[in-house]
C-alpha cells in the first residue's frame, strides 16, 4: 500500500441532534468538535439529524399517510370511462 494517501481510520462519536443519542464507531470522517465519553476518552463528534433512536421506522412511531385520498385519486384517474 502507498503511504500517506489513505484517510485516517479512527474512532469517532456520532451524536443524534434530535434525541441526544451517542454511539462510538470507526470512521474516516473528521470534525473540529470533540466530546469526552463515559470511558474518559476524547473523541471527534459528528452530528447527525436522524439515527435509529429518532427514525420513525425504528421507534414504531410511523406517520400515517392519507391513504383514503390516495385511493380516491387512483380511482378518479383510472376509472372506466
Amino acid at each position: 500500500m502507498k503511504k500517506d494517501i489513505h484517510p485516517e481510520y479512527r474512532e469517532v462519536v456520532f451524536q443524534d441532534s434530535s434525541s441526544d443519542f451517542k454511539f462510538i464507531t470507526r470512521s474516516t470522517m473528521t470534525s473540529s468538535e470533540t466530546i469526552t465519553m463515559e470511558d474518559g476518552k476524547t473523541y471527534p463528534v459528528i452530528k447527525v439529524e436522524v439515527s435509529s433512536k429518532s427514525h420513525p421506522f425504528y421507534t414504531g412511531k410511523n406517520v400515517l399517510l392519507d391513504t383514503a385520498g390516495r385511493v380516491e385519486k387512483f380511482r378518479t384517474r383510472y376509472q372506466k370511462k
